[in-house]
């Protein structure tokens, strides 16, 4: 299962091996007290005995440390019981959900050689045509939603570095001059972005280009690439909670990496800038990319118990905003029913070990928000600019 496989439950708070005895002895489901001596054991009595003589200070902090100890384990069964309600509910209403809508077809993708920086405009050209015939296959099918977005990736001003118009649909859309472009970023999305919703994911892709642009030395090329390179998780679904959507991620984004030093070059410097669950795809494909920064944001965890465990040579930068829902998500993991559930250790604390950058007060959706702090903290380091950037 990759990072996290094998370990133990126990470390999931709340959650204790039975062994199918009970710790005095007694058989399991038997009770003690019931009839002389009936699962007694002779220390708890001497324990009674001597809580009696104990002065009243000490048996009432006795008292308060049972009542802490109740009170972490109720909340740890309540954290246990609401993830087990939520791989129920996904179990039973994702598959049902997704039945409903028929599949669309669509081409498969242009047949494309390695693309270089001299033949870039000629893959940007192929996969735009490509893009508009799934458009009609969509329209022709009734698929309005769908035709729309593909027509709109079909547009002339488009450049498709990558396009699959199959099932919830694969792109790579570049923003900026990719072939001269010194300061590289690639954003890697989290769950529910699909070609249906991709408006929202370019929108944070255009924004970062637009900061690149403003802040960049003279003479600087930069470049985004928005790469929708994987099928995401719903969020509301029993793979928003485990890895397996990003190890079958993983390899397809280091091939994506290795292209992209074919067309930019070794010289570039390049940025995986990854949201949400994308921070897990990331931290699975981290060892032997060769990128220069690795920005986790909003991240429910990676996979590994420290950014040392990611094995990469890239800086391992975190941030997450003061309006983040994800500050609220257990951060651990658990083998449960055969697969790891969870992340492991939060990516913005000192024990996972990354550079924390200031992502102000925002939510989960606004990390590429116009003219916030996170922003202007991204392009410093896209750019390089690593001391200019500002800390939590």
């Amino acid at each position: 299962m990759g990072v996290g496989a094998g370990r133990s439950a126990g470390r999931w708070p709340g959650v204790r091996r039975f062994s199918g005895r009970r710790p005095d002895g007694g058989a399991p489901g038997s009770r003690g007290g019931e009839g002389a001596g009936a699962g007694r054991h002779p220390r708890g009595d001497e324990r009674a005995r001597d809580a009696k003589h104990l002065p009243d200070d000490e048996r009432a902090l006795g008292g308060e440390r049972a009542s802490a100890r109740d009170s972490s384990t109720v909340c740890s069964r309540r954290w246990f019981r609401a993830l087990l309600a939520v791989l129920v509910t996904a179990a039973v209403v994702v598959p049902l959900t997704a039945a409903v809508r028929p599949r669309i077809p669509a081409p498969a993708p242009a047949d494309l050689t390695p693309v270089t920086a001299a033949t870039l405009e000629g893959a940007y050209a192929a996969n735009r045509a490509n893009a508009g015939l799934a458009a009609r296959m969509a329209a022709g099918h009734g698929d309005r939603r769908r035709a729309a977005a593909d027509r709109a990736l079909a547009a002339p001003s488009r450049r498709l570095l990558a396009f699959d118009g199959r099932g919830a649909g694969r792109a790579a859309e570049v923003f900026g001059d990719l072939a001269h472009a010194g300061r590289v970023a690639v954003l890697v999305p989290g769950s529910d972005t699909s070609l249906d919703t991709y408006g929202r994911f370019r929108t944070a892709a255009a924004a970062l280009h637009r900061a690149l642009t403003r802040q960049a030395p003279a003479g600087t090329g930069t470049a985004v690439i928005a790469w929708l390179g994987y099928t995401t998780p719903a969020t509301v679904s029993t793979t928003a909670i485990t890895p397996d959507r990003a190890d079958e991620a993983a390899p397809d984004l280091r091939e994506f990496v290795r292209g992209l030093r074919g067309i930019t070059g070794p010289d570039s410097r390049l940025t995986l800038v990854c949201h949400s669950y994308g921070s897990v795809v990331c931290g699975r494909a981290a060892d032997g990319l060769d990128v220069d920064d690795l920005v986790l944001l909003g991240s429910p965890g990676t996979g590994a118990d420290s950014a040392a465990d990611l094995r990469t040579r890239a800086r391992v930068w975190a941030a997450r905003g003061g309006g983040d829902w994800v500050a609220e998500v257990p951060h651990t993991d658990v083998d449960l029913f055969g697969t790891t559930v969870g992340f492991g250790t939060d990516p913005v604390s000192p024990a996972f070990g990354a550079r924390v950058f200031s992502a102000g007060d925002g939510g989960h959706s606004d990390y590429f928000r116009p003219g916030s702090a996170c922003l202007a903290n991204l392009a410093r380091i896209v750019l390089g600019e690593t001391s200019e950037v500002t800390h939590a």
